[in-house]
């Protein structure tokens, strides 16, 4: 047992690195993905049909194809045509556009479920369609957006994965670093799937904490 400690013990410090970078890619893509899904989940709700236009083409694109061939694409096809990206610019825009491309859908769905009433009482309140969206519809949609964007946000924790494939060295990297190096197949990847266990754990419990105080208000 004490040997088992001391192995991990050893193993964890260059895979906490590596969960380190995992963070970082998932907190700059979350970042990024709200916005991009808020506007598009609205945008495919709008009146003006080249906005609705835009966001399903966004929308179709990024969930209809795969996100290891979109970070393939963004990382080998660009250059091609004159734009170099660095690699963690690159993970975190296309785990960005993938998760938005989602969430797009969430939040459609959760505002199509707000009651028409609701609206109708903000058009006789003299309220303008931004004013009606953002001060009546969005606050009671965002409950229903919670759950699924929680699960949203797990994975989006799994796909960071795919980035080690673009040379960052997230945890999936080190993970494959330390096995060729120490050949312990079994510790190593014991403590990666801990990790993202662990983090993914934590989002639950925010997320659940969120929806609580949402609830509250």
């Amino acid at each position: 047992m004490r040997l088992i400690s001391e192995h991990f013990a050893e193993l964890a410090p260059p895979l906490l690195q590596g969960l380190g970078v995992t963070l970082q890619i998932m907190a700059g893509a979350v970042v990024l993905a709200v916005p991009l899904a808020l506007a598009a989940g609205i945008g495919r709700l709008s009146s003006l049909r080249p906005l609705r236009w835009v966001a399903a083409v966004y929308v179709e694109v990024f969930r209809g194809t795969s996100a290891l061939v979109q970070l393939f694409w963004f990382y080998f096809v660009l250059p091609l045509f004159g734009v170099q990206l660095p690699a963690m610019l690159v993970g975190i825009v296309v785990l960005a556009l993938n998760a938005g491309a989602y969430g797009a859908e969430v939040v459609r769905g959760a505002i199509r479920a707000v009651p028409p009433g609701q609206r109708e009482a903000g058009i006789a309140l003299n309220l303008t369609r931004g004013q009606i969206m953002r001060r009546i519809v969005v606050p009671q949609a965002v409950p229903a957006m919670l759950p699924p964007a929680g699960n949203l946000l797990i994975e989006l924790l799994k796909n960071t994965a795919l980035v080690s494939l673009i040379t960052i060295t997230d945890l999936t990297f080190r993970g494959q670093l330390l096995r060729s190096e120490t050949l312990r197949t079994t510790e190593i990847f014991s403590l990666m799937l801990l990790m993202y266990f662990a983090v993914a754990l934590v989002i639950t419990a925010g997320v659940r904490l969120l929806e609580r105080k949402v609830r509250v208000r």
